[in-house]
């Protein structure tokens, strides 16, 4: 018997298919369908165990279609995996189309910000950032502190200003603008590590706080010395990657004309109330303490 015939025997009754007959079915290959097997994503319905020939229902062939086509889609093999028939693998879809069409976009945005940069417009592009300077007060900050890549990154700086901003509720209250220290670079490259901080009211308080609670997040209180800070106002839009980008060297291109230097890490101070905020209303200052 060969294992492109029709199963013969006690199995005539499954109407099982032989992987040629059944990938003439499915418009898939052979090979196709012993790599779905392989990956776990489409199993025969019966392997013989002396010949080890696979063989298929012919109603399987829809979900050897489906596979295929996600896998044209360039869906992860497990989320492949997980997806069924009907409204839930619909939904699934539709969840990893977003996330597609999300990277994409962020993608487009990196594309043109890098476009600007090699074609000379980096002036242009830095000239519609307002940099002013500011001088702030000593403060005592209560901190979280990780190693993070940057897809990583929006959902750590809000979480973990939500625990700081918590806390301070137990510290005499918040004392000034949550802000974000970067301590190294944070890309897809690069962990940082970054530093989320929240100003509080009570030295004494914080650190009992963190003695009590704040060990299982590594929380830290320090006293932060009264600096300058050279900055430009963003908007909630502008946060993201890689707009935010060009504000940092904005900032940085300002200071090199006027021979500041920095003194500590680059930082965002988030003032607003993050989700009450427009993607065009201010959100963010980008900031450098200079000296």
């Amino acid at each position: 018997m060969t294992e492109d015939a029709v199963v013969d025997g006690p199995e005539r009754n499954l109407e099982l298919l032989t992987i040629g007959a059944f990938a003439a079915r499915a418009r898939l290959s052979a090979k196709a369908l012993r790599l779905y097997d392989r990956l776990g994503l489409l199993a025969p319905a019966h392997v013989d165990e002396m010949t080890g020939y696979r063989y298929y229902r012919a109603g399987q062939a829809e979900r050897a279609r489906l596979v295929a086509m996600l896998r044209q889609l360039d869906m992860p093999l497990a989320r492949i995996a997980e997806a069924g028939d009907g409204a839930g693998a619909a939904e699934l879809l539709g969840a990893y189309w977003a996330d597609v069409e999300a990277r994409v976009a962020g993608q487009r945005t990196l594309a043109e910000y890098l476009r600007g940069r090699l074609s000379g417009r980096s002036s242009e592009m830095y000239g519609k950032f307002a940099v002013e300077t500011v001088e702030t007060p000593a403060q005592v900050v209560i901190c979280e502190k990780r190693h993070t890549l940057a897809d990583e990154l929006p959902a750590w700086i809000g979480a973990a200003l939500g625990r700081l901003m918590q806390a301070a509720g137990e510290c005499g209250g918040v004392a000034g603008v949550p802000y974000v220290a970067y301590h190294a670079e944070v890309s897809m490259e690069s962990d940082g590590p970054a530093e989320a901080c929240v100003p509080v009211a009570d030295e004494a308080a914080a650190r009992a706080w963190v003695e009590r609670r704040g060990r299982a997040w590594e929380t830290t209180v320090r006293v932060e010395p009264a600096r300058r800070l050279a900055y430009t106002r963003i908007t909630k839009a502008q946060v993201a990657h890689p707009q935010i980008l060009a504000a940092f060297e904005a900032v940085e291109q300002w200071m090199a004309e006027r021979g500041l230097t920095a003194t500590g890490p680059c930082r965002e101070l988030y003032f607003a109330d993050w989700a009450a905020t427009g993607p065009g209303d201010p959100a963010c200052d980008v900031a450098f303490p200079v000296s």
